[in-house]
Parts: C-alpha cells; structure tokens; sequence
C-alpha cells in the first residue's frame, strides 16, 4: 500500500493525499509536479526512474475498511540527501533516455 508521503523531497512542499500535484516512482519517492518538470526532467534522483501522477487515496469508505480513515497518510516527511543541484545534474545526465529504457 502506499505511503502517501506528505512532502516534496526537493522543495519540501506539502503534498496531502488528495493532492494531484504528487508525483511518484516505482519506489514512491515523492516530488511536487514542478520539480518533476523544471528541476529533474521526468528523472527520480535517487533511482533514474521516471514518475507518474500518485493516485488519491478515497476519503469516504466506500467499501467496508478501505479509504483515508483505515489506512491514513504517512506523517513522516522525507527529503532527499542531494541538494537540488545534484539532482538535477544527475536527470540531465540520463535525461535522454526514456524511462523505460533507463
């Protein structure tokens, strides 16, 4: 299940689970969409995977035990050990290569 972290591991900005600003990668490192655009070039920093948009969790239960209620969004704010330099650096390094060939 998702993690759902609360902030953009460049810029810190908060990103709640309803957000459609998040951007995941396969591991769910999680970015804001414009620093998947303007900083990393559609290029996760930490494994030179590409991103998508993370799903919204449902807020209502709509079926029994499944929604933001039971499974709620992670606390825990996670930023990246590269300053936003060396992350771009690197997505400008492999940026040439699509994500599925990375």
């Amino acid at each position: 299940m998702l993690a759902l972290r609360p902030n953009c591991e460049c810029c810190d900005k908060d990103l709640p689970s309803h957000s459609v600003e998040a951007m995941i990668c396969t591991y769910e490192c999680t970015f804001c969409r414009t620093c998947v655009e303007e900083v990393l070039s559609n290029v996760c920093p930490n494994c030179g995977g590409g991103f998508c948009s993370r799903p919204i969790r449902p807020q209502i239960a709509r079926r029994p035990g499944v929604g933001l209620e039971f499974q709620p969004p992670s606390g825990q704010r996670v930023l990246s050990t590269f300053s936003r330099e060396e992350m771009q650096e690197f997505a400008q390094s492999i940026k040439g290569i699509v994500a599925e060939a990375r």
